[in-house]
């Protein structure tokens, strides 16, 4: 991405709009450039734009972009557009995606295949330790953990799956550059450096408490499930889960003591229907996945590996089964091109072919 294209993304997020309202500027303007060139009239034709959105859209440049900018290159951090191909496919298709993100380490296509895993800060010994092992145990079956960075649940997930030598993901509810807890730093380089972190908010940001809940979105958006592991009736954990259920995720729940008030909002998760859960092998029984370790880690990885059509066509399938008619049209490529390129799929284990001339995911 060039310099200018990159301050003209650096300065939309800045604006911090609701990203849902951000979305439909891209929409309707198509670049961040062409957003600031336009004038008032073209943006009241947004529709639900508010007048302190105009106002800011409007406003005069960030006289700081460029230092910013300086920041995220020292720091090795990457900014990542909605309009980027290699934007996270589970994150592109939830209702208000960010429209950037900072991602500092590397973002992965095996990503996809994710669990979140959140919990109480303030967690028992049993409550961290049992993150920690069900992590692991989903890392070692090839999956990315995914958690906020917190302290308690959150730190442990990601040591479990660090332990392993597996991937995982913090979401951070402050800039890329803030380090929050300030304890977290030498957890926060291993996570860069075996997986990413990433955030949507613009360098420098400070980790005000309204972020953290605009941000557990971002955690369940990326993953194909939540684990609530130990959740007062007051948790942050509770709302990663409602995300997770408007955003069409399963929500699973690690049961607890019932005279534990840090365990009252995780039975609430259960008694509205959450599924109970033990282990790793009750996540990954319900998410359908039951082939062995080693098989398992050869075919999440092996997305990395795709061709640019071949990860077009696995984006656009799932665990539900599609018509070869329905991949055509949603990939817009030649028929013949999808029929090959499906085959090769089917072939390296990626895809099944189902009754009804129709395809799904093997994950």
């Amino acid at each position: 991405m060039e310099l200018a294209e990159q301050r003209s993304w650096l300065r939309l997020s800045k604006l911090e709009l609701v990203p849902r309202k951000a979305a439909d500027l891209l929409e309707r303007f198509r670049s961040p450039e062409a957003i600031f060139a336009a004038g008032e009239p073209e943006l009241r034709e947004v529709e639900g734009l508010t007048d302190r959105a105009i106002e800011k859209v409007l406003g005069p440049e960030p006289t700081d972009l460029d230092d910013d900018l300086a920041v995220l290159r020292e720091m090795g951090v990457r900014l990542l557009t909605l309009r980027d191909e290699d934007y996270p496919a589970n994150l592109r298709q939830v209702y208000d995606p960010p429209v950037v993100l900072y991602v500092r380490g590397e973002l992965h296509e095996a990503d996809r295949f994710s669990i979140a895993i959140v919990g109480s800060r303030r967690a028992s010994i049993y409550g961290k330790s049992m993150a920690e092992r069900i992590a692991k145990d989903l890392a070692n079956r090839g999956l990315t953990i995914v958690s906020g960075g917190a302290r308690g649940v959150d730190a442990s997930a990601h040591k479990g799956a660090l332990s392993t030598g597996g991937r995982t993901i913090a979401v951070l509810g402050c800039g890329i550059d803030v380090c929050y807890p300030t304890e977290h730093k030498e957890l926060f380089n291993r996570v860069a450096e075996s997986g990413a972190l990433i955030s949507e908010f613009p360098p420098g940001t400070v980790p005000e408490g309204w972020r953290f809940p605009t941000r557990n979105r971002i955690i369940s958006g990326l993953a194909l499930g939540a684990l609530v592991v130990q959740a007062p009736s007051d948790s942050g954990a509770l709302i990663t889960a409602r995300f997770a259920a408007e955003q069409g995720r399963d929500v699973f729940v690690l049961p607890g003591n019932v005279d534990d008030i840090r365990n009252e909002g995780s039975h609430e998760l259960i008694r509205d229907g959450a599924v109970l859960i033990a282990s790793a092998e009750h996540i990954l029984g319900a998410l359908g996945i039951g082939a062995d370790d080693q098989q398992k880690r050869q075919l999440a990885f092996a997305f990395d590996s795709l061709t640019a059509d071949e990860r077009r066509l696995v984006e656009i399938l799932s665990l539900q089964p599609k018509h070869v008619d329905q991949v055509i049209q949603e990939s817009e490529m030649p028929a013949p091109q999808v029929t090959g390129t499906l085959t090769l799929l089917e072939m390296k284990g990626i895809i099944k072919r189902v009754p009804g001339n129709a395809y799904v995911r093997s994950l």
